[in-house]
């Protein structure tokens, strides 16, 4: 063992057993004596807790679905010793109270369990010593059905706001149907799932989200989960040349003429959708049943047709002169 070693536990040991040290080792001692004689006398006063309680589904008969999941909660206040409750709320291990279907399940698929049907379920968890003063609900209810279901399309929900500087091109959620299992009623009145509320904005990069889907009381989702892809593209304002102008209603054995024959429209798009676009996806078109009680030298033109993932579309000229010729 080297000297300065020995000197450094020499140094330790005459710094914590001098004087000033040995009255503040004193000290410290009696004050764990009396933390400690405090903490059994406060742990040996009477409590009311709060607790939660999960409950478990069993015994579902093979031709049921639960629509309404088979694991619940119920939170139950309890009164006990201090050391009691200490024990049971931090040594439980969450195994669920189980509710036998068979026992509680009704004949228009929902069951349900009564306050006093829960409180004596739970009374078997506790310490002998512990009493419910209360439940916290009127009674539990379930929902089923004999395999009902129904397959309805996934939409979002909510403010999804890109860059100003961008636009939001296509969304993909995956999967993008659902199946959904809940009464008769219910599944005839249910056209789509929604999901939870998205919020998310200034973003510029693809927003990738998986989020949970919106459920109401009685109704099963599978699954319940869904992959959102937001793809974005940068904002570009352009024009599209060409696209002629087409007469609709026209009587029979005549010919719409119009000066020009081809007009321009202007688009806010994103970059890579303008870059796939041509005149043949837009449609403008002259209606005689408009112009042909009018006195005017001139026709109006629509743009009827346009395709998705345009924001803005305005035809550059709303007019054009126009000649009627017989076949």
């Amino acid at each position: 063992m080297s000297l300065g070693f020995i000197a450094t536990i020499r140094a330790i040991r005459n710094f914590l057993f001098s004087k000033a040290n040995r009255e503040f080792l004193l000290f410290l001692f009696f004050l764990v004596i009396a933390g400690l004689f405090w903490l059994m006398m406060a742990l040996n006063e009477t409590y009311e807790k709060e607790i939660k309680f999960y409950v478990r589904i069993t015994n579902v008969p093979q031709n049921v679905v639960l629509t309404s999941g088979d694991i619940d909660s119920v939170r139950v206040n309890i009164k006990d010793k201090g050391f009691s409750l200490f024990s049971f709320i931090y040594s439980e291990d969450q195994i669920p109270v189980d509710i036998d279907f068979v026992k509680y399940a009704g004949s228009n698929g929902t069951g349900s369990v009564s306050a006093i049907d829960l409180q004596r379920l739970f009374e078997h968890r506790l310490p002998a010593s512990a009493k419910i003063t209360s439940v916290k609900t009127e009674k539990l209810s379930f929902y089923y059905n004999h395999g009902e279901k129904k397959k309805v399309p996934v939409r979002w929900r909510g403010h999804i706001t890109p860059d100003p500087h961008y636009f939001l091109s296509k969304t993909i959620i995956n999967p993008d149907s659902v199946t959904i299992y809940s009464s008769h009623a219910q599944l005839d009145s249910i056209d789509y799932v929604y999901t939870e509320d998205l919020n998310y904005s200034d973003f510029h990069d693809t927003l990738s989200i998986k989020c949970r889907l919106h459920s109401g009381s009685g109704i099963k989702v599978v699954p319940q989960k869904v992959s959102i892809q937001f793809l974005t593209d940068i904002l570009t304002e352009e024009s599209i040349d060409s696209i002629p102008v087409i007469g609709i209603n026209m009587p029979e054995g005549k010919v719409l003429r119009t000066f020009p024959s081809r007009v321009s429209v202007r688009i806010v798009t994103g970059m890579k959708n303008y870059r796939a676009l041509s005149a043949s996806d837009f449609l403008v078109v002259a209606d005689y049943e408009q112009f042909s009680q009018s006195n005017s030298a001139k026709c109006p033109i629509v743009l009827k047709r346009i395709p998705d993932g345009i924001t803005k579309a305005t035809l550059e000229v709303k007019q054009v002169d126009y000649l009627i010729e017989r076949k």
